[in-house]
């Protein structure tokens, strides 16, 4: 069947539907692509950075699970960062409001940041490889739950037992404040028998830095590894704190010695402030 147009033009019938179903679809598209980029206004914010950031997959099966599983399959954003060393980034893994919870409780009982000795190093001889404050805190100190809400988000994605963790260590940085290139892991070699071994740090940013600040891996890949790196250097692979995402990565390979491609430190702020929770994890539970 065919429709006479005022033109003296034939034109199907079956062309308007089709028509109109195209245009309904590209309103649909439009307002689910929208909705997808959509910024909700500052009252909603922590719920939808919640939503984005811990997906449950319902159209996935749930499989029946042990007594401390979870009912349902879930997602977390995450990407690779690099192999060497293992290190992966968790953008929006806290909320603001989480975030400015943590530095809150922390101002109340800032000191100067200490660092583990060699033998040999004194108080006075390392003076300026850590300049930064900070505190410890853990989960169970804190009254509001939001480090027991961030401790258990973290054992999910290392699928490692949160008992393995030690308190977090809320750290700021001031202008000019810095941590020098080291290891989160102790050598047995230099600093004696270990108990236990620091597994992974997970370190999530509280706050953003305007300049400088960055987390720095001067060994990723192998690289300034010829034995004339400065440590006060910050050079290698860099990220950026930005409020609210985690950065993860492990110091042990699997079979518990060290990785030398772990090196890390903190560069200098240059303007602003850097607040970060750091959650250093262990090989055995930590009293």
């Amino acid at each position: 069947m065919v429709v006479l147009m005022k033109s003296g033009k034939v034109r199907p019938l079956w062309s308007v539907p089709v028509v109109l179903f195209a245009c309904s679809l590209s309103f649909i598209s439009g307002f689910f692509f929208a909705s997808m980029f959509f910024v909700p206004d500052s009252s909603d914010r922590g719920a939808h950075l919640l939503r984005l950031t811990e997906v449950t997959l319902d159209h996935l099966p749930a499989l029946p699970h042990g007594i401390t599983g979870e009912p349902r399959p879930s997602a977390i954003p995450s990407q690779i960062l690099s192999w060497k060393p293992l290190a992966l980034y968790f953008p929006n893994f806290a909320t603001a409001e989480q975030c400015e919870a943590i530095i809150k409780i922390a101002k109340l009982s800032l000191q100067p940041s200490t660092l583990a000795l060699r033998e040999g190093e004194t108080t006075e001889s390392t003076k300026g490889i850590r300049t930064s404050s900070g505190t410890f805190i853990s989960a169970s100190e804190d009254l509001t739950g939001t480090l027991d809400q961030i401790e258990q988000k973290i054992a999910k994605v290392t699928a490692i037992p949160r008992e393995h963790g030690e308190a977090f260590n809320i750290l700021r940085y001031e202008i000019g404040q810095r941590y020098a290139s080291h290891y989160d892991a102790l050598s047995p070699a230099e600093y004696g028998p270990q108990k236990s071994q620091r597994v992974a740090s997970f370190l999530l940013y509280l706050s953003d830095v305007e300049e400088g600040g960055e987390t720095m891996f001067p060994f990723e890949n192998g690289l300034n590894m010829d034995g004339g790196y400065d440590y006060a250097k910050c050079i290698g692979m860099k990220v950026k704190p930005r409020q609210g995402d985690g950065l993860l990565f492990y110091s042990l390979f699997t079979n518990l010695t060290i990785d030398p491609t772990s090196l890390h430190g903190s560069c200098p702020v240059i303007k602003g402030e850097k607040w970060v929770a750091t959650k250093w994890i262990r090989d055995q539970i930590q009293d």
